[in-house]
């Protein structure tokens, strides 16, 4: 049985009600993104799992003495009928993910531990839109931090609009700059035919509503193809359908160059499973949604960057149910042909009761505005003073993390 507690259920039917799709005829009319003096096409992925993920079940410490008495029956182990993947002698990734592990072995993906953003309450409203925003404290929900990241980026000859994946635009990428949005479609579609009779009938009558009927069409076209009839009732072949389409709009020469995506369901309050059960199965999905990104965007994956992240981690001991409450820091993980991977980058506070965030939660000490403030700089370009005044107001304090990017 899988249990969301109420607060992200609605969470996610006010998105739906508040946050609208950009519109395809947007496509048009775009802004154009100066290619890397390098003669680097770089791309960012945003993938947000909404819910909070467990980070030590994810990336587990299997080398802190405490960890396994504090996570029970659902601690990864080493060794066993389903041992964790080591990735160095003290951390050990969850074997739900096999295709992170590879990157990760051939230096294309890394992992950030003990992360978290200033938010500290364990609301998942308000640690959504503190993720999203890039402010320092809930309530500011105009606009993301992806948005005015790409409304800073200087214009020239390349395509670069945000793409917004699924059925509402995800706060980060809401905002001034202007975006197109994509999502599979869950109902059966017109034929062709009957596409094009429609665009035909508009074109008479209204010819802007003809246009960006035309070139939604087009859109949806080039994301779909063959393989990408809707998938119901399974979390983990969505996952990868979304990644695949997006992917697809990705690697066009004229496509976007930066994308935002959510998935959600990551609120395991009962019932999380250990190496097998519901994370498990949600990892997989995950892992299987990074495969797409890489397979769907060929030679463009080198140049690409995949940030994933969540509004706050888990509690250290498990509850009486066997899941995990809401707590503080978690991981956030890195994956494309441009990260320089191959390790998990960690100041680790330690499981001890004493070193736990109010004696409960993973202490957060790596800021997780310093992890994207490094990824956009190196990927992008952006100085510090925007990053510290417009992407995330407010912010000088906090540096970027350097050398996260070939």
């Amino acid at each position: 049985m899988m249990i969301d507690c109420v607060e992200n259920r609605l969470l996610t039917s006010r998105r739906r009600l508040l946050l609208g799709g950009a519109s395809f005829a947007a496509w048009a009319y775009l802004p154009k993104l100066a290619r890397a003096a390098d003669g680097r096409d770089p791309r960012l992925i945003v993938v947000i799992l909404r819910g909070a993920l467990d980070g030590l079940s994810t990336v587990a410490p299997i080398g802190d003495p405490d960890y396994a008495g504090l996570h029970g029956s659902i601690a990864l182990a080493a060794d066993g009928a389903h041992p964790a993947i080591k990735l160095d002698s003290f951390f050990a990734l969850h074997p739900g993910m096999p295709e992170f592990a590879r990157m990760y072995r051939d230096g294309h993906a890394a992992v950030l531990h003990a992360v978290a953003t200033p938010y500290r309450d364990r609301s998942h409203f308000d640690g959504q839109d503190v993720l999203e925003s890039g402010y320092a404290g809930p309530g500011r929900v105009q606009s993301g931090w992806l948005n005015r990241a790409l409304e800073a980026l200087p214009r020239g000859e390349r395509v670069s609009s945000g793409l917004a994946v699924g059925p509402t635009t995800p706060l980060v990428l809401r905002g001034n700059a202007p975006t197109v949005g994509w999502a599979p479609v869950a109902l059966p579609q017109a034929d062709d035919d009957t596409a094009m009779r429609l665009v035909e009938l508009y074109r008479h009558r209204d010819p802007a509503l003809a246009s960006a009927l035309s070139q939604g069409l087009q859109l949806d076209k080039v994301a779909s193809g063959d393989d990408m009839k809707a998938t119901r009732g399974n979390a983990v072949a969505q996952m990868r359908q979304v990644a695949r389409g997006a992917a697809k709009l990705m690697a066009a020469d004229d496509g976007p160059r930066i994308a935002a995506l959510a998935f959600d369901g990551w609120d395991t309050h009962a019932n999380e499973g250990g190496p097998v059960g519901r994370l498990a199965f949600l990892l997989g999905g995950l892992d299987g949604a990074l495969a797409e990104f890489e397979s769907g965007l060929g030679n463009r994956w080198r140049d690409t960057v995949v940030v994933v992240a969540t509004e706050f981690g888990r509690t250290a001991r498990i509850n009486g149910t066997d899941g995990t409450d809401h707590g503080t820091a978690t991981v956030a993980l890195l994956a494309g042909g441009a990260v320089k991977g191959g390790r998990v980058i960690s100041d680790w506070p330690g499981l001890k009761l004493a070193n736990l965030y109010e004696g409960r939660d993973l202490k957060p000490t790596t800021d997780l505005r310093s992890v994207i403030k490094g990824v956009l700089q190196d990927q992008f370009g952006l100085s510090d003073r925007v990053l510290a005044e417009t992407v995330f107001p407010d912010s000088a304090a906090v540096k970027p993390v350097k050398g996260l990017v070939v």
